[in-house]
């Protein structure tokens, strides 16, 4: 059974240790995209869900990974069948007019995001060395513009993955610290549970989970893997391997996500503690867990709020040069101006804004708007046979992804009129 599997689904006289040896080497565009999925302000709604609830609110996590795994998984496709992200994508095939509304509502979008997660990454700072909020964002802007400008993408993807392997680490150790009731974990994780006043943490997580930027992100970086777009056999194996690579990738954000919920859980909530800041979250863990648990705390969030950033502004590059119908290319001007006008405008805005969290809100708005955008233009783009040809989604796929984006909109919308 074995063989017979590995035979017809890497066909070519390619042995299982050669496949895996070939998967390892594609590992990489999945994990950008996880980035924004543990992000700063996921951390705000996953401490706040351990702390609130327990473990009833992990099923959250299991349920937006499947949701993002769809989605992304869609966005990856449309990259490796065209050879263009989908920015280029809606500049080809949509009116002027339509194009450059979507794409410039999606600029404001990672300026948006690149908000969030600069202002996470200031925050770290703040609980590491006490450095203030404006004076840390600058530092973090800075930093991340000088790794977006002066870097490959091949570099940005080991530094990545380097992130991302430390923000999973410092978890790991968090565990270890932390009493787990693993058996009200794994119930929570698989049984939908609506505790009373829970709503707009449900509503945060699900909905926030899916990104806009993600999306246009994803069917950019995913060819950074070279293939023959004229082989059919050669196209197979890529959308293969993607599909690994999302999983893999997605299921790494999943058991980060749920790592924080269960940290939250078995500290705050078991000891009764009501979370509403990060800043709070990081002193609290230090008498019931220690000074080492308080620091790492900090650590990882300084982590997930550089790495996200960055992807943030990948995202903002890709976008503006596809207006334009070019690929992202940090040597090109157009990449250049749109990494720019994401990240100094996202720290314009926190300039602008007087208070942190309200700048957190008006990032999640702006979001809330846009997504429902990007997420059927990706829908429209990948069920068209013009566009996508023989790969073009089924009849069910189209109904999943219905689905999905129609319940992702509308949390989003809850969420949007929630904040107003």
């Amino acid at each position: 059974m074995i063989k017979k599997f590995f035979k017809e689904h890497f066909a070519g006289g390619h042995t299982p240790n050669l496949m895996a040896r070939d998967f390892f080497k594609y590992i990489g565009p999945g994990l950008l995209v996880t980035v924004g999925f543990i992000d700063p302000g996921n951390w705000a709604s996953n401490v706040a869900a351990g702390a609130d609830y327990g473990y009833k609110l992990l099923w959250m996590v299991t349920l937006s990974t499947i949701m993002l795994i769809v989605l992304q998984h869609n966005a990856a496709h449309l990259g490796i069948v065209t050879g263009k992200c989908l920015s280029e994508a809606a500049t080809e095939h949509l009116s002027p007019i339509t194009s450059r509304f979507v794409l410039f509502s999606a600029i404001l979008a990672a300026i948006s995001t690149a908000l969030a997660e600069i202002l996470g990454g200031a925050i770290a700072l703040n609980m590491l060395f006490k450095i203030p909020i404006k004076a840390g964002a600058i530092m973090i802007t800075l930093l991340v513009s000088y790794m977006l400008y002066s870097n490959s993408y091949k570099k940005i993807e080991k530094w990545i993955i380097g992130f991302v392997s430390i923000i999973g680490l410092s978890f790991i150790f968090e565990l270890t610290l932390a009493d787990i009731e693993w058996g009200k974990a794994l119930a929570g994780w698989i049984t939908p549970s609506f505790p009373e006043g829970s709503m707009p943490i449900i509503m945060s997580v699900l909905g926030a989970v899916v990104m806009p930027h993600n999306l246009f992100l994803h069917s950019e970086i995913i060819q950074s893997r070279q293939w023959n777009l004229e082989d059919e056999k050669v196209m197979e194996k890529q959308l293969k391997f993607e599909f690994m690579d999302t999983l893999f990738s997605m299921l790494i954000g999943w058991a980060i996500n749920s790592a924080m919920i269960l940290v939250a859980a078995s500290t705050f909530f078991k000891n009764g503690i009501v979370v509403t800041e990060l800043e709070q979250a990081q002193s609290m863990l230090r008498p019931l867990l220690g000074n080492a648990a308080s620091l790492i705390f900090a650590i990882a969030l300084l982590f997930a709020g550089i790495s996200s950033s960055i992807t943030a502004g990948m995202a903002g590059g890709s976008i503006y040069a596809g207006i334009f119908n070019e690929p992202y290319d940090i040597h090109d001007s157009h990449t250049k101006v749109g990494v720019g006008l994401t990240l100094i405008g996202a720290l314009l805005i926190i300039f602008l804004i007087s208070n942190p969290f309200k700048g957190l809100v008006i990032s999640q708005m702006l979001l809330s708007i846009q997504l429902p955008v990007t997420i059927f233009l990706l829908i429209s783009l990948t069920s068209s046979k013009k566009v996508m040809k023989s790969y073009a989604n089924r009849p069910s796929s189209k109904i999943v992804l219905w689905i999905i984006g129609i319940i992702v909109s509308i949390l989003n919308i809850m969420l949007l009129l929630s904040s107003i």
